[in-house]
């Protein structure tokens, strides 16, 4: 435990949703404009090969914040919840007397779960959380409602979405002002919650949607991006193959649009990184004004990538590419001393727990299944991932990649070195046999048994504050027929 009288470091979680990980200018994306990013891994550390533990938005999650997998903490699914024995980083740095604090997308059930932070206003998207939520109401108070993303995201909306919205997969400007935006919103809680930062010991973690589908960033922000100017991504194929499609087809149907459509999902997904990129920008302006940005640790990932164009391919829900469990993640430690350093070890965000309780001086809880990153120096022999509630999993080396599927789907095997694009399955030939073996060996010793059933429960603690709804006041009624009018 770190003495009282030593000084704690501020810590800054800015978590996406979504973020496909060469889509930063500091991965030599030349089309994607982020310049607060790239100069947060100017000053960090940017890891090359970082991976997330399950590419779907709450399991993914709760393992980050509890640095545990999936199978352990039975958050299988976006309608979960951890076992309640699970604990979480937030809670511990709560326990040793930091301020912590949440803003944006969280995803959990319940909607204001306690997992350690003390205040929590959220933005949610899909679920229960849409009816429950900070950002929801505000809209409402506001007189309008995010159009875009109810078709994008709710069924009795979807079902009658025009044809623009399929033909374009949803890739069109938010019917919302930039100052209504989701994005906006976040980055406007996120600063009045830095702006009440005193001293040491605080924690935020600024949580943002985007770039989750739809892609519909403001007017402001579309007009900076030009489909015309897009150049697919590395692993654009011109048709999807049967193998990808027999497993999922997708959200949008991958055999069902071409690369006009593509490059206009592209300019949009990139407009919304810029947007989140101007949101962390005044953020790290604001650490600067109080004079905290240098003894701040900040963290910028994502929960899951994006295929955007992978194997003819967009969004999320198939198999686990490296585009869909590569992440994003950029560390600058407090004094900085590892400075514009670029580390090419395996690394998983289950990692990040460790890392963070270290920092503020914290023994990790027991269960941690991740590494000290600013400790550790060799990384991962192998990362793995879940998917698909358990049934289908990953095992990653530096080289090979081994991905068993579930019942009617046989294992993948690739070599990345020979084939990065993860196009031809090398699982039964006979060069590849002990490479398959060592793989298979090491999921087992970190898996086992196979995945039970989803957790849930609704009942769980939530956090104690004034804007956190009672379970049975009618409130998601009351949100669901204002979004019914509002949508005629």
């Amino acid at each position: 435990m770190r003495p009282m009288d030593t000084k704690r470091p501020n810590i800054l979680i800015i978590m996406v949703d979504q973020h496909r990980f060469d889509c930063l200018g500091c991965q030599g994306n030349g089309a994607v404009h982020t310049p607060n990013i790239d100069a947060i891994a100017t000053d960090g550390v940017r890891y090359e090969n970082s991976f997330c533990p399950f590419p779907v938005c709450t399991p993914s999650r709760y393992s980050f914040l509890s640095g545990r997998y999936a199978f352990e903490h039975e958050g299988y699914s976006n309608r979960s919840t951890p076992l309640p024995d699970i604990v979480m980083w937030p809670e511990l740095l709560r326990r040793e007397g930091y301020q912590t604090a949440a803003v944006g997308k969280m995803h959990f059930t319940p909607t204001y779960l306690d997992v350690g932070f003390t205040r929590m206003c959220l933005a949610e998207q899909d679920g229960p959380g849409r009816w429950d939520d900070d950002y929801h109401r505000y809209l409402r108070d506001c007189g309008v409602v995010d159009a875009n993303d109810l078709i994008d995201q709710r069924q009795e909306y979807r079902k009658h979405a025009d044809k623009s919205y399929w033909k374009y997969q949803g890739a069109m400007p938010s019917n919302l002002d930039e100052a209504h935006h989701s994005t906006t919103w976040i980055g406007d809680r996120a600063m009045e919650e830095l702006g009440a930062w005193q001293g040491d010991g605080n924690l935020l973690m600024a949580s943002f949607i985007k770039p989750h589908h739809p892609h519909d960033p403001p007017q402001s922000w579309w007009d900076r991006y030009k489909a015309e100017e897009m150049t697919p991504l590395p692993g654009w194929l011109e048709a999807c193959p049967e193998r990808d499609l027999a497993f999922h087809r997708g959200y949008f149907p991958n055999d069902a649009f071409d690369e006009a459509t593509l490059r206009r999902c592209m300019a949009a997904y990139y407009a919304n990184i810029a947007h989140v990129d101007h949101q962390v920008g005044r953020m790290m302006a604001a650490l600067r004004r109080k004079g905290l940005y240098d003894d701040t640790l900040i963290v910028y990932t994502s929960d899951h990538g994006e295929y955007m164009g992978f194997h003819h391919m967009t969004l999320k829900g198939g198999i686990m590419y490296d585009p869909l469990v590569k992440v994003p993640l950029i560390v600058k430690y407090p004094g900085a001393p590892e400075k514009g350093t670029v580390s090419r070890k395996l690394v998983s965000n289950v990692d990040l727990a460790p890392t963070l309780l270290a920092a503020a001086g914290i023994a990790p809880a027991p269960g941690m299944a991740g590494k000290n990153l600013r400790e550790d120096k060799a990384g991962h022999e192998v990362v793995f991932a879940e998917d698909g509630r358990g049934w289908h999993v990953m095992a990653r080396d530096r080289r090979y990649k081994l991905i068993g599927q579930a019942p009617g789907h046989a294992p993948l095997f690739f070599d990345l070195q020979s084939d990065p694009l993860e196009l031809h399955n090398g699982y039964t030939e006979p060069r590849y046999r002990d490479a398959v073996r060592r793989l298979e060996s090491a999921l087992a010793d970190w898996r086992g048994a196979p995945p039970r059933a989803v957790y849930v429960d609704h009942g769980a603690p939530l956090i104690d504050q004034p804007n956190v709804p009672p379970r049975d006041d009618g409130h998601r009624e009351q949100m669901r027929a204002y979004c019914r009018r509002a949508m005629g």
